[in-house]
């Protein structure tokens, strides 16, 4: 049986039989689809039954990649537990593959995921009247609309930044190039910074062409960023570990808990992970765009 029709039974168990609130039902459906997405991804077609631990096991391991929270993690597992409970329960399935799966033993540890508040405490504790706060406010903004890696914002070049159709053009890991939206807060901060601080700095020769330079200008470092984030985090009064990657794990975090594509999400982040660019599905730029007008928190 079809994926799509298991989901609806599924939906229709969870409303009628457990009586669960409308938003639960919404949830625990959105996280079986975001497996069927996954093994789309992969080009898999197995269906319900045919799903082996390794697939769950796989589909762990991503979206922790992705940068989701444990209890995001956790509350997924938990979705695709109840699913295959369901399938058992039916008599669709003899054995639960999901009856050993666990949340990932993570090698490293994840840095804190942002929530939607924190990341306004940070953006009010910077001071707005200097030329480096009026820099730092467009960087992260920047960061958090489009999920950039430090180096690709340090990195980042005026020609990289398409204000016209609301991309920027990323140059990647491994000389990658794609096509990322940017938000209409970042563009609006983006642009007051190179109009009131950037056109007033003495640029030094080779500097010319990068986006966010020190007051000296010059190319910011990934240390400075660092240390301005860090500074930032402090003043701000929040107690965790924060990093500019945090930002990018909050932006992954922060559209997929929203509801959006696993497609799109990767497609934006650049992510080799587990898949390869040739499973990806070539998605459109206006997709893209309405990826982040729908779900992200400051669009």
């Amino acid at each position: 049986m079809a994926w799509d029709i298991y989901i609806q039974e599924y939906e229709n168990y969870l409303k009628l039989e457990r009586s669960l609130s409308p938003n639960s039902v919404e949830a625990y459906v959105r996280d079986v689809t975001k497996f069927k997405q996954f093994l789309e991804l992969n080009n898999s077609e197995k269906t319900a039954q045919q799903v082996t631990m390794v697939e769950l096991q796989n589909f762990v391991e991503f979206i922790n990649e992705l940068g989701m929270s444990a209890y995001s993690q956790a509350r997924i597992i938990s979705g695709l537990k109840s699913f295959y409970k369901f399938l058992v329960y039916e008599g669709g399935l003899e054995t639960d593959p999901t009856e050993l799966l666990e949340s990932p033993k993570l090698g490293r540890k994840l840095p804190d995921t942002l929530s939607v508040e924190e990341i306004d405490q940070i953006l009010a504790a910077i001071d707005h009247s200097t030329p480096e706060g009026m820099r730092n406010r467009a960087m992260l903004e920047t960061l958090y609309s489009s999920g950039l890696r430090v180096s690709e914002l340090t990195g980042l070049r005026l020609s990289n930044v398409h204000f016209d159709v609301g991309f920027l053009r990323i140059l990647g890991k491994g000389s990658k190039e794609r096509l990322v939206p940017v938000g209409r807060e970042a563009l609006k901060y983006i642009r007051l910074y190179m109009e009131e601080v950037r056109v007033h700095l003495d640029i030094k020769h080779g500097h010319e062409t990068f986006m966010f330079l020190n007051r000296n200008g010059k190319q910011l470092s990934r240390q400075m960023v660092f240390i301005m984030i860090k500074n930032l985090v402090q003043k701000a009064g929040i107690k965790k570990a924060i990093s500019p990657h945090t930002f990018r794990h909050s932006f992954a975090t922060h559209l997929i808990e929203g509801g959006a594509d696993l497609r799109a999400v990767q497609e934006m982040l650049g992510h080799e992970s587990i898949t390869t660019t040739e499973i990806y599905t070539h998605l459109d730029r206006d997709y893209l765009r309405q990826v982040i007008q729908e779900f992200h928190p400051r669009s």
